[in-house]
């Protein structure tokens, strides 16, 4: 077999690394390699953590929310907004927030237009997908991750990630929809409306990124204390008792 030329050994790494398309976009954009490798970076830093002991009074997590076109980011929907509020313990962090609009680059369907309010010309303005993935996780760093409903989240995240740095979610994940289902295994429903309304939470702005990820914060803060009072301190001891839920 011959020998590789030295020319190609920029790209031939690349390519083992994250696949050709990384390969091709870092040869024309030196910007978009740069975010890759920092997305890449960050994932694999993440998975050396352990954070199982981290006692939950103390935890440093951010609360996210994403807006998207659709349900499935397998089939060509995209994420048009992310935003999210830090919280450490029971505080939530208003001053420390982040929210960015993302230019999908397809059209946004009627129906996500009147929920969102997010138009096609807004989107079209968005950040790149790569440059707010990257801004996000700057953003996260290594916190645990709180979201409400998280599969749809997840799933999109991981696709996005994937799609442009070849590479998956590797933050540890809390969901409030599941903790609900622990904390009040009788309830009828556990949608983010039913629970703001059962824990007295303004809503306010409903399906802004942002604002949900306030009102979520909001009932993570009510959740702690009933988590707390029934003995449960730690997260491997939450995600213990989160485990029956799948």
């Amino acid at each position: 077999m011959k020998p590789i030329r030295p020319e190609n050994a920029g790209i031939w790494h690349l390519y083992k690394q994250g696949g050709i398309t990384p390969a091709i976009t870092s040869l024309f954009n030196p910007g978009s390699a740069q975010h890759m490798a920092y997305i890449r970076s960050m994932m694999k830093e993440q998975r050396k953590q352990s954070l199982y002991d981290i006692e939950l009074n103390k935890m440093e997590a951010v609360v996210f929310d994403l807006e998207t076109t659709g349900f499935s980011p397998y089939n060509g929907d995209e994420i048009i907004s992310i935003g999210a509020v830090a919280v450490v313990g029971e505080e939530v962090m208003e001053g420390e927030t982040f929210y960015t609009p993302v230019n999908p680059k397809r059209k946004i369907p009627e129906v996500v237009v009147e929920l969102t309010g997010i138009t096609d010309e807004e989107a079209s303005k968005g950040t790149e997908l790569l440059h707010a993935l990257s801004e996000f996780l700057d953003f996260i760093r290594q916190r645990v991750l709180l979201a409400h409903g998280s599969g749809h989240d997840k799933h999109f995240l991981n696709a996005a990630l994937w799609k442009t740095s070849k590479t998956s979610l590797n933050h540890r994940l809390l969901d409030t929809m599941m903790i609900a289902k622990w904390l009040h295994p009788g309830s009828r429903s556990l949608s983010l409306d039913a629970l703001l309304d059962y824990y007295d939470i303004p809503c306010e702005n409903r399906h802004h990124a942002l604002a949900d990820s306030r009102m979520t914060a909001r009932l993570w803060s009510q959740m702690l204390n009933e988590i707390l009072g029934r003995g449960v301190t730690n997260l491997g001891d939450l995600y213990s008792r989160l485990s029956v839920y799948g």
